[in-house]
């Protein structure tokens, strides 16, 4: 039986998804935030050194990492589901989408977390306006231009085929779900990018999106 080690709030909300759409049985243990820190707690440590989520466990095998659990379940699970055929165009963007999504798209908007929470972050008055002011600097010179590039890029592709890999629903969508969430959160996604919301909504109203969600509890994005 697989076991999803499940942070609340986290990307381990895409595997329940997956795991759904494959119609695997798999148990759930949970985890929650440190509600001061926001950080997983240390009981993951025990799971992977790293005590981070997601990571799944299935037999002896213990995975890690959003990419390589989805790569290992549509392999070992999928039976063809989820993925295109060899050696087909759609294989090459779907290969592309399920790295582009943590190896480009999460960067920044992670940045953005951080520096954000920089600017408000108690400290002595004398080194809050230095530290207000770095964080605004590399947010306004780095930060937010690569979210936009990211945003225009992503919205110009989906302009091409419905959805990232194709015309067909696949994995790579289901991984790109995580940083698309995202920006809507925290990185000024909206109606300004129509193909990109028509994308969520499309994906909200997906049953096996709605049963992932049913039984990982409230999905809210840190800001």
């Amino acid at each position: 039986m697989i076991t999803v080690h499940h942070l609340n709030n986290s990307r381990s909300q895409r595997v329940l998804w997956l795991l759904e759409e494959l119609g695997v049985p798999y148990e759930i243990k949970r985890y929650q935030r440190d509600a001061a820190t926001m950080l997983a707690p240390p009981e993951l440590r025990a799971v992977h050194p790293l005590g981070k989520s997601p990571v799944i466990t299935d037999g002896d095998l213990t995975i890690a990492e959003s990419g390589a659990i989805v790569e290992y379940l549509v392999e070992r699970y999928g039976n063809g589901k989820l993925v295109p055929l060899p050696g087909t165009p759609e294989k090459i963007r779907y290969t592309y989408w399920l790295h582009f999504a943590e190896g480009s798209a999460m960067l920044p908007l992670v940045m953005k977390l951080i520096f954000g929470r920089l600017e408000t972050a108690p400290m002595p008055f004398f080194i809050k306006p230095v530290a207000k002011g770095i964080a605004s600097k590399v947010k306004a010179g780095f930060i937010e231009p690569n979210i936009k590039a990211h945003l225009d890029y992503m919205e110009s592709e989906l302009g091409k085929t419905l959805w990232f890999a194709g015309d067909a629903f696949t994995a790579a969508d289901i991984q790109m779900s995580f940083p698309i969430e995202a920006s809507a959160a925290r990185g000024g996604l909206d109606g300004a990018r129509p193909k990109l919301m028509a994308f969520l909504e499309r994906i909200h109203a997906m049953p096996a999106y709605k049963a992932a969600l049913e039984k990982g509890g409230p999905f809210q994005l840190l800001r």
